[in-house]
């Protein structure tokens, strides 16, 4: 249950940081109120995942999920610029997290 806890709360991290841009500096009401409502979210259901996951491997997978979430979010919706030597960091990222989620349990 806690890798599901785990996807869930990177789709709100990804929410949240796109939410915190439309905030503007959080000087937008309701995506301010959106923004914080899904960092709300994203502790609690990282807290939950923390009871079964090690924190340091739970909170990276959530950031480099988030990371990627928002390459694949920023690429498709807002056309920001995806370079080869970024394609290969991300890349680099998802290793990582594969990595990382194959130690689980060992």
């Amino acid at each position: 249950m806690h890798w599901l806890y785990l996807g869930i709360a990177i789709v709100f991290e990804v929410a949240f940081i796109f939410g915190a841009r439309a905030a503007k500096g959080f000087t937008k009401l309701w995506p301010s109120v959106f923004s914080i409502a899904c960092s709300a979210i994203v502790i609690y259901l990282l807290s939950l995942v923390m009871l079964d996951i090690d924190v340091a491997v739970a909170y990276t997978i959530l950031i480099g999920g988030g990371t990627i979430g928002a390459i694949v979010f920023g690429r498709l919706f807002l056309r920001e610029r995806v370079t080869p030597v970024r394609m290969t960091c991300f890349v680099f990222i998802v290793l990582g997290i594969a990595g990382l989620h194959m130690t689980v349990g060992a």
